[in-house]
């Protein structure tokens, strides 16, 4: 074989001859000329194969070759504008199979979910999917950008821990060597705190778990999250931090897939690209009070039920849908009852039933992509809060210790990656967003 190049590159080749190998994606004939979609993992682009300019033995290959089946092939790279995903085209001199596949299981026909989930392994070859998880990648490298750029130090939290975070409800739980009980992490944020008070921003990105038993189209029980915390902030400069990375990550992936996201995708990313600085805020009293105006007026008798609402219960999905649906930037909800929020954040100056706490809703009807806060910094308040939710303070005794020495105000989020991707993407269900996605019955493959 001549030295490759790689589909992603061709714009580099207009008008010369190349070598590259790949997958067949797609295949199709006109009789006298065979097209070859062909995929190597940097893109996509058509192999023509005309009879009259190229040897016989390697016009009929074209009868052979299966979907998925590997080739190599030579040729001269032209321009073409006229398929969405293909800017350039291959006009095929030489041929080579390296390996015919077995008769590929995802045909062009409409599959069910359970079977492409079943074999997810083969599904992340096609198009869409693959446009998915560039785009998640991407999103993945402009978060870590933007906390580099920023100054922020990335300081890894355990997965393994002896720590709730969240409620020991939805812990899943391991044994440890010594028969000791451990919980597969739910959150960084804990040990983001004793960091934060070492380096002053920092942030951890990894799968955390959660045991819930939700099979909502926006629920995993495994996902990734990136955590930042700040020491000497408060919940204002929480705010305006969680806003600036949305807009970061919105522009950048506006400028490097949009490609993916308008020819693979079919996304209208109208509303992505009106998405600026500031986004509307409203406290979470107002929320119910709109909430239950937006339910007075609904005759749909199903999801007036659905959004019945009083003051102290946690937002649904539906309640953030409708939400979500009057505005056309993420929406910022602040200050919500202290008591459905976690034993660490900081009750509100101003009324002791609230914690000073924030969630960002996208648009579109995608639910919650931050949600964060200010963390209480007074001992007395830390133990108190432990004691209340009956956690074990031997367990947390280091987190009681750093309230102990120099303690200060201090802040930090979650950002959702799989719920961000989703909504970027204008995606139906949270499982596309995910390699290989863990649900109440999804573990295979």
């Amino acid at each position: 074989m001549k030295n490759l190049i790689y589909i992603c590159d061709l714009a580099l080749y207009n008008n010369k001859n190349i070598s590259l190998s790949g997958w067949i994606y797609n295949k199709r004939s006109s009789g006298k000329i065979h097209f070859l979609q062909l995929r190597d993992g940097t893109g996509f682009t058509q192999g023509v194969i005309i009879k009259d300019e190229i040897d016989s033995k390697y016009f009929n290959f074209y009868k052979n070759i299966k979907q998925e089946s590997s080739v190599y092939i030579e040729g001269i790279v032209k321009e073409n504008n006229k398929l969405p995903f293909i800017k350039y085209e291959i006009i095929v001199s030489y041929l080579n199979l390296i390996d015919n596949t077995f008769i590929f299981p995802i045909s062009k026909k409409n599959h069910g979910s359970a079977f492409l989930m079943q074999n997810r392994h083969l599904w992340i070859r096609s198009i869409k999917q693959y446009a998915i998880l560039r785009i998640r990648a991407n999103i993945i490298k402009m978060i870590r950008l933007y906390f580099d750029n920023k100054g922020f130090i990335l300081i890894d939290s355990p997965i393994i821990t002896i720590n709730s975070c969240e409620g020991t409800s939805t812990l899943f739980s391991l044994t440890w060597f010594n028969e000791k009980k451990v919980f597969l992490s739910q959150s960084g944020q804990l040990y983001q705190e004793a960091a934060c008070m070492a380096f002053g921003k920092t942030y951890c990105f990894g799968p955390v778990f959660r045991a819930e038993k939700s099979k909502t189209r926006k629920h995993l029980n495994e996902f990734w999250m990136a955590e930042a915390e700040v020491a000497f902030a408060n919940n204002k400069d929480n705010v305006k931090l969680a806003e600036d990375l949305i807009c970061f990550i919105i522009k950048n992936i506006l400028k490097d897939n949009k490609n993916e996201l308008v020819n693979f995708l079919k996304r209208d990313i109208s509303i992505l690209e009106n998405i600026e600085k500031p986004f509307p805020i409203i406290t979470y009293t107002k929320a119910v009070q709109y909430l239950k105006y937006i339910r007075k007026n609904i005759k749909n008798l199903e999801l007036k039920e659905m959004l019945n609402l009083e003051w102290g219960m946690d937002l649904g999905a539906p309640h953030e849908n409708e939400l979500s649906k009057r505005f056309k930037k993420p929406i910022i909800i602040l200050d919500f009852p202290f008591k459905i929020k976690a034993f660490y954040m900081k009750r509100n100056m101003h009324n002791n039933n609230l914690a000073s706490c924030m969630d960002i809703i996208a648009p579109e009807g995608y639910g919650e992509i931050i949600g964060g806060g200010q963390r209480e910094e007074k001992i007395e308040n830390i133990i108190l809060e432990i004691e209340k939710n009956k956690l074990s303070k031997e367990n947390l005794k280091w987190f009681i210790e750093l309230r102990k020495y120099g303690s200060v105000p201090h802040s930090g989020f979650g950002i959702g990656i799989e719920r961000i991707l989703m909504w970027i993407c204008g995606l139906p269900h949270i499982r596309e967003t995910i390699p290989f996605p863990r649900t109440m019955d999804k573990i295979y493959p």
